[in-house]
């Protein structure tokens, strides 16, 4: 960080992060970040997250191999939410889609499916 970064608002410990492909810019999923996630992010290069339901830290693709390569980290004007622009490996999506966001809001399948999560997930 640069002595002109922007502070983070990370709301009771958290703040939202939008992961978009870095180069066709579409939007592959939103989870939360912890400050322990984006310190190892960062180290890494490997997007990490902070799990409300389990309440824990993990690397995106730790157990199904489908990894996010961190390019760049954004943060918004607000400084309430980050960016990560990545570049994936598989599917962003654990029900097997490319995308999180495969379907419209009438149900219509609109994305891409890119593997069987019944071969990926025990």
């Amino acid at each position: 960080m640069t002595e002109d970064a922007p502070d983070i608002a990370f709301d009771d410990g958290l703040v939202p992060a939008v992961a978009q492909d870095a180069d066709s810019g579409e939007v592959l999923m939103v989870a939360y970040v912890s400050r322990e996630a984006l310190a190892r992010t960062r180290e890494t290069g490997l997007a990490h997250y902070y799990s409300r339901t389990r309440e824990e830290l993990w690397q995106k693709g730790q157990s199904s191999g489908h990894v996010q390569h961190v390019e760049e980290v954004r943060v918004d004007c607000d400084g309430d939410t980050l960016l990560y622009l990545i570049d994936q490996e598989g599917g962003a999506c654990h029900t097997g889609y490319r995308s999180c966001f495969y379907r419209t809001v009438d149900g219509e399948v609109v994305g891409d499916r890119v593997f069987d999560p019944e071969d990926v997930y025990e």
